[in-house]
């Protein structure tokens, strides 16, 4: 533009060359008449800006994390409110501006490192998970609160309790009375369970330290840390029956009750070989295995040309349940 402007002034008159280029006459003689460096002068400091030590102080305040993901508005109020005056809130995002931190105040505060839990079970009573859901109540907004503490390696739900409210007293209740129900011994049990506030209370984390109990969590919004209670809840509310409200609490705790008395003892688990939550968690496995086999060997003497591929097998129970089955080097998890 400068060239091309200064191309059309040596033929017309230097306004006019400006005028129909759309460029301003003092660019173009800037330009063309630079002033030497030796001319230009430093900016003078303002007799009222900060010293260098005031605004040092300035900046280790707002980065202070007491105050580290408010603005400066805010910090300026809060400090006014304390009797407390540092410079103004210009000035404050000024000295910010000077180290490249204005925009970056909401992304400084350190939220915590929430570490995947890797649990493992190989026996019953080794490992509990536990989780809370809502079933519809009556009317709209209205909901019933159900309980469940599921056995990880087993799949046996060893307490439950539905109420009109979540509490932690009564979370603190129900895997009390399970406890002592299953027999628990100190440093025997782990209880993992989500982030909710019944789960991550006081009254339950200080119940579960006298009973001798380490408690695990989910990290922040990750379902499948919790994979056994969401797959419990999800057969549930799928089992054929299911009602889309209750009319009462209970209403609710009658379908709750004929529901984990099926699933405990009647439906075959695809994950325990084809058995019931109670013949694993009752010690039962090995005694439904062996009488399987004997039926199934029975019927391949008296028609082994319809087995092709010979003595057939019952379905076989894991001996051993992960959640968050660690990686090995090939990044395949250890239970594959």
């Amino acid at each position: 533009m400068i060239q091309a402007t200064g191309a059309l002034a040596k033929k017309v008159p230097v306004s006019r060359a400006c005028e129909a280029l759309g460029f301003p006459r003092s660019s173009l003689y800037r330009a063309h008449q630079p002033r030497p460096e030796s001319e230009k002068q430093p900016r003078p400091t303002p007799p009222r800006a900060l010293s260098e030590a005031e605004k040092d102080t300035v900046r280790a305040v707002l980065n202070h994390t007491r105050f580290q993901d408010n603005s400066p508005r805010q910090v300026y109020a809060t400090l006014l409110d304390e009797g407390i005056y540092h410079c103004s809130i210009s000035t404050m995002y000024r000295v910010l501006y000077e180290h490249n931190e204005v925009n970056e105040r909401r992304n400084q505060r350190q939220h915590p490192v929430y570490t995947k839990p890797e649990l493992l079970a190989t026996d019953s009573n080794q490992l509990w998970s536990w989780d809370i859901t809502k079933l519809r109540g009556p009317a709209k907004w209205a909901y019933f609160y159900l309980y469940v503490i599921l056995d990880v390696f087993s799949r046996y739900v060893v307490g439950w309790l539905l109420a009109e409210y979540e509490s932690a007293v009564l979370a603190e209740r129900l895997i009390s009375e399970s406890c002592f129900k299953q027999q628990i011994d100190p440093d025997q049990l782990t209880l993992h369970a989500d982030r909710g506030p019944s789960m991550t209370s006081k009254t339950v984390a200080q119940l579960l330290a006298d009973l001798g109990v380490a408690k695990t969590h989910s990290r922040p919004y990750t379902a499948s840390d919790n994979p056994f209670s969401e797959s419990q809840f999800k057969t549930m509310k799928y089992r054929p029956g299911y009602p889309d409200r209750f009319g009462s609490a209970a209403d609710a705790r009658a379908w709750a009750r004929a529901f984990f008395n099926w699933y405990n003892n009647e439906h075959r688990h695809s994950s325990l070989g084809l058995m019931t939550p109670a013949m694993v968690h009752h010690g039962r496995a090995a005694e439904v295995t062996a009488q399987r086999q004997t039926v199934l060997r029975a019927a391949y003497e008296k028609h082994p040309e319809r087995f092709v591929k010979g003595l057939p097998a019952p379905p076989q129970l894991p001996e051993a349940v992960w959640i968050n089955p660690p990686c090995t080097n090939d990044g395949q998890d250890e239970s594959s």
